[in-house]
């Protein structure tokens, strides 16, 4: 499937790029090397041009770089990113210039390129690691000297901020040209964001489209939802064209892992957007089942703190998609997300609640935290 370029898009008026709606994301690649360089150039061939990497994505980078090679490198805006709190290469890593331009080059030479379209601050997820990469001596400076240098082009961030925090980084960053973000049709927190960014002529870039895989599962709620707005309809096919339905997008970011990825994600680009009235109708549906209004965690963490330190929140987001929306596979992925040392998570065990009581005398919501967390662990704990 070729795409012509009149279906390019401004990539932000800051860069000056064009981009087709859908790019590759290149965290999930096939393990062999042949069948992910393979891949990558059918989706290049079918005009996702836009390439978002990471130096913490396993060996991504390398394997981008193979299938660079033959001329595609010309074809591409190549994108990568890095910061040391999701990845410590080596174990002094910091935010400081000289460690992230010895990181710009280490991604060079893995991908074997000699210059980087984008080079992206990985995560700044609050004010402290904002202030981190943007002081002087730090991330920030040590990317403008490689553009500088000509080894990097343009830059920007990703986030997993609050939005109010979000809004002020945007008024801030006149040196940033693109943000990616999560928002999918369950997941609007960056709404209003997306907009000034891309009214600022930021690029803006959405991860997670399909809500990490939840809209590709049998859920009845959801299934239910579409249904009463616009009729029976496939749940990644209308996730797509509700994404696409908003001009304040300029690409999304298309995990691939199969062929089929790319071939259904640029077919259901190429359906019509849906019209005001049903958007209307989607967002009136999907609201009935949103956190807030059936009943579950809003995350205003006003439950903490626990006294084992389990991360309330964070399991309640898994109760969310398991008791709620019955897709089990990614409330599974958000549990053991929550106990992984080697994430932001990392915090206790359900398991090992006391039972004190006092997140629920302070839940918003009145949820009953503790059978909940039983029901978690029963599910989803490490079987002994």
């Amino acid at each position: 499937m070729k795409i012509k370029q009149t279906k390019l898009v401004n990539f932000g008026n800051r860069s000056g790029i064009r981009v087709h709606p859908v790019s590759i994301g290149a965290m999930r690649l096939p393990e062999d090397v042949n069948e992910a360089v393979s891949l990558l150039r059918q989706a290049i061939d079918a005009g996702m041009i836009y390439i978002d990497t990471s130096r913490g994505y396993g060996d991504s980078e390398i394997k981008v770089g193979r299938a660079l090679k033959d001329g595609y490198r010309n074809k591409v805006i190549l994108s990568t990113k890095w910061c040391p709190w999701n990845v410590k290469v080596e174990p002094n890593d910091d935010t400081s210039t000289d460690c992230t331009y010895k990181r710009i080059l280490e991604s060079m030479k893995r991908l074997d390129v000699d210059y980087l379209d984008f080079y992206q601050i990985w995560s700044i997820n609050n004010d402290e690691q904002y202030i981190q990469v943007t002081r002087r001596g730090g991330m920030l400076d040590g990317i403008l000297r490689a553009m500088k240098e000509g080894l990097v082009k343009h830059t920007g961030f990703t986030t997993h901020a609050m939005p109010e925090n979000v809004s002020r980084y945007i008024d801030e960053a006149d040196w940033c040209e693109a943000i990616l973000f999560t928002y999918n049709m369950l997941e609007r927190t960056y709404e209003s964001v997306l907009a000034k960014a891309h009214t600022k002529g930021i690029a803006t870039i959405v991860m997670n489209p399909i809500c990490g895989g939840v809209f590709s599962q049998d859920s009845p709620p959801l299934n239910d939802a579409v249904k009463n707005a616009i009729g029976p309809a496939d749940l990644v096919e209308t996730a797509h064209r509700w994404l696409k339905t908003n001009k304040n997008i300029d690409t999304i970011v298309c995990g691939i892992s199969k062929p089929s990825d790319i071939t259904s994600t640029i077919e259901n680009y190429e359906k019509e957007p849906f019209t005001a009235e049903q958007m209307q109708r989607l967002n009136a549906e999907l609201a009935k089942v949103s956190k807030e209004n059936s009943g579950f965690c809003v995350d205003c963490k006003y439950c903490l703190p626990c006294p084992k330190s389990i991360y309330v929140p964070g399991f309640m987001q898994a109760a969310y998609f398991s008791e709620c929306l019955k897709v089990d596979s990614r409330a599974r992925d958000i549990y053991g997300w929550q106990l992984n040392p080697n994430n932001a998570a990392g915090h206790a065990d359900p398991g090992e609640c006391i039972e004190c009581g006092k997140c629920e005398q302070k839940c918003t919501q009145k949820i009953k935290i503790i059978q909940t967390l039983k029901i978690l662990k029963s599910k989803f704990g490490q079987k002994s």
